[in-house]
């Protein structure tokens, strides 16, 4: 038993060194992505009907940072503030499935096939999904009358003021503050795979084809899994036995569904779209996997790499244990108490409640949407007990409202 866990700590360990030097570099374009890339940027490109909004859609939801519960308020304000319901299931398809982070680790744990097949199959399916739903369950006269686009209610924040700050505390505090968890989970299960699992077991259990595929899917699509901690599962799946194409069904249904996801498709778009939605993923899954088993049957192409037979490197061995600490200090500030919720000289304090946060991205954004109001010096978020605190001078609580709507959440004032 101890000699088990002893083995599983140290492929756990194996893992860890040769993805992290790429997670730290993913979470800094991750930080660089969400501080320079608005969320009212996106919302300028996607209003209107046809291809080209639905292509920019899922273009646009490629590196973008956000896992398949952070999306959905993304998501609302988009169809909130106009986007069709093409262009919104576009980038519900597309953003969950990769990331900066998630891509730079799939390409050092599963190689540069992986790295590059997925973010395009994920660009791709968004473009299917929303010309799909376009056809089917376009907006209508109705529609475009009851999306409008609202003028911003708050001023923006001063270009490159904090940037970088906000950036490197987004990339390094915020991001593995919401990931952490599901990663090292992610990080358990692949080492407990490699050491419970005899080579090969999955491969002749299991089978090939089409078969397996459905298998991988129908786990995928109920299963919670973020895009970055779904890889080193995959990569144990695949040495056991497992195919490529089998393994990148897991990788796409994963991360792409979950129920809060199904809901909120149901809630903003209705059944029809839903539906769609959900057939989409199954359907291209599987046949993004087919394709990716014959990929990989070219004989000139690069095999995956062999990640639980080699040794880490110095550099390896050194961003495992930054990682370590940067995991670590994004779960202390999770996990521990919240910080008294304004200064004392604040002139003017206005309580919050907010529905639909689910997620410290989510705290993020609504902490940056009140940060940006007129007179609002400070703004702590708590995502447990669903509140905002806003401190400043002449408060204007109707346009705090707002900016939190627009935001894609629910709010009242407390």
């Amino acid at each position: 038993m101890s000699g088990s866990l002893v083995t599983v700590v140290v492929e756990f360990w194996k893992v860890l060194c040769l993805m992290a030097p790429y997670l730290l570099f993913g979470f800094l374009m991750a930080g660089i992505l969400s501080v320079f890339i608005s969320a009212e940027l996106i919302e300028r490109h996607l209003g209107g009907t046809g291809i080209v909004p639905v292509a920019k859609a899922a273009l646009f939801g490629v590196p973008l940072p956000l896992c398949s519960c952070s999306v959905i308020p993304v998501a609302a304000s988009l169809r909130n503030h106009g986007a069709s319901r093409g262009a919104t299931t576009g980038f519900l398809l597309s953003t969950p499935q990769t990331g900066m982070d998630s891509i730079f680790v799939t390409y050092g744990l599963l190689g540069p096939v992986f790295a590059i097949f997925r973010p395009i199959a994920a660009f791709l399916t968004g473009l299917i999904g929303g010309a799909f739903v376009d056809i089917f369950d376009g907006d209508d006269k109705a529609d475009h009358e009851e999306a409008h686009t609202r003028e911003d209610e708050c001023d923006a924040e001063a270009a490159g003021n904090g940037k970088i700050a906000r950036a490197l505390t987004y990339g390094f505090v915020t991001l593995p503050k919401e990931i952490g968890p599901d990663l090292l989970v992610g990080l358990a299960i692949a080492g407990l795979i490699s050491v419970l699992v005899p080579q090969d077991t999955l491969g002749r259990l299991l089978g090939g084809g089409i078969g397996t595929m459905v298998l991988m899917m129908l786990v995928g699509i109920p299963l919670y899994v973020c895009a970055t901690a779904s890889v080193p599962i995959a990569a144990a799946l695949i040495a056991k036995g497992v195919s490529p194409g089998a393994a990148f069904v897991f990788l796409m249904t994963g991360p792409a569904t979950n129920a809060a996801t199904i809901m909120t498709i149901r809630k903003i778009m209705g059944w029809r779209t839903l539906l769609i939605y959900l057939t989409t993923v199954a359907g291209t899954a599987l046949g993004w996997g087919v394709l990716l088993d014959r990929i990989f049957a070219i004989e000139v192409m690069p095999r995956i790499p062999q990640i639980h037979e080699m040794a880490p490197g110095w550099l390896g061995i050194s961003s495992a244990l930054v990682l370590l600490g940067v995991l670590g200090l994004g779960m202390w500030k999770r996990f521990s108490r919240p910080a008294p919720d304004l200064p004392p000289d604040t002139a003017e304090s206005l309580a919050l409640s907010i529905k639909g946060m689910t997620c410290e991205h989510c705290t993020e954004t609504v902490r940056r949407a009140l940060l940006g109001c007129q007179g609002v010096t400070s703004a702590i978020v708590n995502l447990k007990a669903g509140e905002a605190t806003v401190g400043g001078d002449g408060l204007d609580s109707e346009q705090l409202r707002r900016a939190v709507e627009k935001a894609g959440y629910e709010v009242k004032e407390t």
